[in-house]
């Protein structure tokens, strides 16, 4: 039975216009996504078969474009359309912090960090440089390294708090291992930044470490 021929309060558009985004599970957005099935299969199936296959939603996010030419009924389309819908969810969140104190929102900062470095199979470090009043000037990738070791050079990343004409920066890595507990190396790196701004006169605000479904801080933990 196709979609159309389920009742309306069951269909995944009609639902969500009803209840709210919130209201539908994973299968039911993704089944969205997908606009339509295969023949003998309704875009929710389809939804969910992908969900299985790829094990979850994070996973599906980060699948590379080969992945899904895999996959029959997906294919290139629908990878360069989910690529341009998490594109715009970074975006998105990356103008709230232009216009927000971005010291007191951090569930956005996470939010944006989460989107900007979860599914990377290799180490990034990514800076975040904020303005005196800690709105988003700028956000950059800074340094890319292998799969659990980035060389990270302080010198670098006061060069371009200068030019980025920075009061306050937001740090942060992933870690492709999937524990987001930091390691001594981490934290000492910190401490170097830290002291590195400091003589700069340029608040290092937090560290943050993205794996998985975590985003840990380095401040909250007491290292900064």
């Amino acid at each position: 039975m196709s979609i159309t021929e389920w009742p309306s309060d069951e269909r995944p558009r009609e639902k969500l216009l009803l209840h709210g985004a919130t209201a539908l599970s994973d299968a039911e957005l993704l089944a969205i996504f997908l606009r339509v099935g295969l023949p003998g299969k309704s875009a929710v199936d389809l939804a969910r078969e992908l969900l299985q296959h790829f094990g979850s939603l994070e996973a599906l996010f980060a699948a590379q474009l080969a992945d899904f030419d895999a996959i029959s009924g997906v294919g290139s389309a629908k990878y360069a359309q989910l690529q341009a819908v998490l594109e715009m969810s970074r975006r998105a969140l990356a103008e709230q912090l232009k216009v927000r104190d971005s010291f007191s929102n951090p569930t956005a900062v996470r939010d944006y960090l989460r989107l900007r470095l979860r599914g990377i199979a290799h180490e990034e470090f990514h800076a975040l440089y904020l303005d005196t009043n800690y709105h988003l000037i700028s956000a950059q990738t800074l340094f890319k390294g292998s799969l659990n070791e980035t060389r990270v050079y302080p010198r670098e990343l006061a060069k371009q708090a200068i030019l980025h004409n920075a009061a306050a920066i937001i740090i942060a890595h992933n870690h492709p291992s999937g524990c987001a507990e930091p390691s001594s190396a981490d934290i000492l790196l910190t401490r170097q930044l830290q002291h590195a701004l400091d003589l700069l006169e340029i608040k290092l605000i937090d560290h943050f470490i993205v794996a998985a479904h975590q985003v840990v801080s380095l401040a909250e933990l007491g290292h900064l």
